[in-house]
């Protein structure tokens, strides 16, 4: 894809292809180094995702070699004490800690230079496609400050307390090989091929029947959140909304008929 920078302060590319949204972080001149334009257009970016009833899936990629070297931190150091750098009242927040939460999956491509937000966005994401070329590291603690995207939680929850803190504690450098061994991305490819490989996941997942697909992230976020006997109590009540739906009718329809579904989210 070619970058079409139109300002300094970088950019959030958006279109939509199908059912499928791409977002793209394009400040590749600067490693694509997020600005608080780039932050704040990103939860715009994933507010309007939410809010398109024709997308069933997103894409979040970056333009260039690096998905990100980070925050670009003379731009954004004198704005962190503002809880709404990242993301407004009532805006889905792109790192996926404060509600509303989306409701509809994100697939996350990596490249190259992945560090601190790109680290907690990818996390945040359901899946991640990361090309093997891919260098991560969550090196807030070299700059002075805390990892506040969510990486102190989820790193932990992937990779377990030891393996989290050896490289949260440090800041140092890890590869692609062992971000895959502690679950932090689901498939590696080689450079260049991660976001068609993203694509590929995403089209997959929107050809599923909409309402399952939030019914199962949403139960799963329960689990996370509230533990295992809720999500458990949340399954009948869901089942039993998901089978009053056209989207059942047509699901088993389409296994008497022996055809590919053609599913409407009602």
């Amino acid at each position: 894809m070619q970058s079409q920078i139109v300002d300094a302060d970088g950019e959030i590319l958006t279109r939509r292809e199908g059912a499928i949204a791409l977002i793209g972080i394009n400040r590749p001149a600067k490693l694509n180094g997020f600005t608080p334009k780039m932050l704040k257009e990103l939860a715009a970016a994933y507010t309007a995702f939410e809010a398109d009833a024709q997308a069933r899936v997103a894409v979040l990629y970056a333009e260039g070699p690096h998905f990100t070297a980070g925050l670009d931190l003379p731009k954004v150091a004198p704005l962190m004490g503002d809880n709404n750098l990242l993301v407004a009242p009532g805006q889905i927040d792109p790192c996926n800690n404060v509600g509303p939460f989306r409701s509809k999956p994100v697939v996350a491509a990596v490249q190259g230079i992945t560090y601190t937000i790109g680290i907690e966005l990818m996390l945040a994401a359901d899946m991640v496609v990361a090309a093997s070329d891919c260098r991560f590291s969550q090196l807030e603690v070299k700059r002075g400050i805390m990892a506040t995207g969510g990486a102190t939680i989820r790193m932990v929850e992937r990779a377990g307390w030891g393996n989290a803190m050896r490289y949260l504690l440090t800041g140092d450098e890890f590869d692609v090989a062992t971000a895959l061994r502690f679950g932090f991305v689901q498939e590696v490819t080689a450079p260049g091929d991660q976001l068609n490989e993203a694509i590929r996941l995403a089209e997959r997942i929107a050809a599923q029947a909409p309402l399952a697909v939030s019914a199962t992230l949403r139960n799963a976020r329960i689990a996370v959140e509230t533990g295992p006997a809720s999500a458990v109590a949340n399954f009948h009540p869901t089942q039993k909304a998901l089978m009053a739906s056209e989207d059942v009718k047509e699901g088993v329809a389409s296994f008497v008929e022996r055809r590919a579904a053609r599913f409407k989210g009602q």
